[in-house]
């Protein structure tokens, strides 16, 4: 592996677990903490230092540790290909019912942004509005 394909598999394992850690925020609420992460994953036999955690999330140093993404994978509810990053690995259907229930929550934040912001548009100008956002995240 060169080192650009290296740098590359890293960011791509970072977008994934911050994926994985925005899907969290919304079926709980809070962002899971490394203690709460580090914590299952020991109990699983796994050891996983709060430097090793800070330079996966962060995309700055690629991980190739099966045990590893199993015990993570486990945490999250996804399959661990989903994490290796695999070619041809879907995403999971869990992760991708709950983008695109964060894009619609940002779209209707974005709708009643622009209605108070706006205040004396027209009906139309505004339901035109929200017919161009909603086109948008179904392009999405």
């Amino acid at each position: 592996m060169t080192e650009d394909d290296s740098k590359a598999s890293a960011e791509d394992l970072a977008k994934r677990l911050r994926l994985l850690l925005d899907v969290a925020i919304t079926e709980t609420g809070s962002e899971p903490t490394y203690g709460q992460i580090a914590e299952f994953l020991r109990a699983r036999g796994v050891n996983l230092s709060r430097s090793r955690w800070t330079y996966m999330v962060n995309g700055h140093r690629y991980v190739q540790d099966r045990r590893l993404f199993e015990a993570l994978a486990e945490f999250f509810g996804v399959e661990p290909e989903f994490l290796i990053g695999e070619d041809n690995t879907p995403m999971p259907a869990k992760v991708r019912a709950q983008l695109d229930l964060v894009r619609a929550m940002r779209a209707a934040k974005v709708k009643s942004y622009a209605a108070r912001t706006l205040g004396d548009v027209s009906p139309e100008a505004l339901q035109a509005i929200s017919r161009f956002l909603d086109e948008g995240l179904k392009r999405t």
